[in-house]
C-alpha cells in the first residue's frame, strides 16, 4: 500500500496544481477579451519587450560589458612599461569591447602608414562600430516606452465611445452600473500599456548607463594608449 500511496499523492500534487493554474489562465483570457484588440497588441508588445530585455542582457554579457576591465588594465600596464608584444598578445583573444578597442588602439600605433592622427581616427571608427552593435535592440525599447501608453490611450477612448454610445442607446432607462462597467474595462487598456511602458523605460535607462559607462571606458583606454605611445616615441627622440 506505501509503495502505491506515493504515486498517487504525487499525481494528487500535480492535478491540484492544474487546477490551480486553469483558473488563473482563464482570469488572465478573460481580462483580454474585456480590453478588446488594444489589450492583444498590448500583450504582445510586452512579449516583445521581455525578449528584447532578456536578449539584451545575454548580448551585453556576450560584449564584456560587465567584465574584460582586469585583463584590460593588466595589457595596458605591459604597454605602458615597453612591452608591446606581451601586451597585444594579453588582448589578442580577449572578446571584451574594453579589450578589443585597447588592442585596436595599440594595432594603430604601430602601423607604420598611419600617423597620430590617423591611428586615433582608426581607434575612434572601431569603438564607434563595437558601440553600435552594443547599443542594438535599444530602438524596440524606445518604442515600447513610447508606444505603450499611446495604445492604451487609444484603447480606453474606443472604450469610452462605445460606453457612451451604449447609454445613449438606452435612453431613459440607462443603468449607471453599465456605464461604469464600461468606463473600467475602457480604462484597463490604459492601466495594461503603463504596465508595459514602465519597465521598458527603466530598462531602457539602465541600458543606456551601461553604454554610457563604456563609452567612457573605451575612451579612457585608449587614451591611455596613445599617451604611452607618445611618451615612448619622446624618449626615444631624447
Amino acid at each position: 500500500m506505501d509503495e502505491i500511496s506515493v504515486p498517487l499523492s504525487a499525481s494528487a500534487s500535480t492535478s491540484a496544481s492544474a487546477d490551480a493554474v486553469t483558473p488563473a489562465l482563464g482570469r488572465l483570457l478573460a481580462l483580454l477579451d474585456l480590453g478588446g484588440p488594444v489589450i492583444w497588441a498590448i500583450a504582445a508588445l510586452s512579449v516583445l519587450t521581455l525578449t528584447v530585455v532578456l536578449w539584451k542582457l545575454w548580448h551585453l554579457m556576450r560584449l564584456g560589458a560587465w567584465s574584460g576591465g582586469a585583463a584590460t588594465a593588466r595589457a595596458l600596464a605591459l604597454w605602458q612599461s615597453g612591452a608591446a608584444e606581451p601586451a597585444l598578445a594579453a588582448l589578442e583573444a580577449r572578446r571584451s569591447l574594453r579589450a578589443r578597442v585597447t588592442r585596436a588602439a595599440m594595432c594603430a600605433c604601430r602601423d607604420p602608414d598611419l600617423d597620430d592622427e590617423a591611428a586615433r581616427e582608426e581607434t575612434t571608427r572601431t569603438a564607434r562600430t563595437l558601440l553600435a552593435e552594443a547599443g542594438a535592440g535599444l530602438r524596440v525599447l524606445e518604442l515600447a516606452a513610447t508606444i505603450g501608453p499611446l495604445l492604451g490611450l487609444f484603447g480606453t477612448v474606443t472604450g469610452m465611445i462605445g460606453a457612451f454610445q451604449a447609454l445613449q442607446e438606452a435612453g431613459a432607462q440607462a443603468d449607471p452600473a453599465t456605464l461604469a462597467g464600461g468606463i473600467w474595462q475602457a480604462l484597463l487598456t490604459t492601466a495594461a500599456g503603463m504596465a508595459v511602458a514602465i519597465p521598458a523605460q527603466i530598462a531602457l535607462t539602465g541600458f543606456e548607463g551601461v553604454l554610457d559607462r563604456l563609452r567612457h571606458d573605451l575612451e579612457d583606454r585608449a587614451t591611455a594608449v596613445f599617451l604611452a605611445a607618445r611618451r615612448a616615441q619622446a624618449r626615444a627622440a631624447a
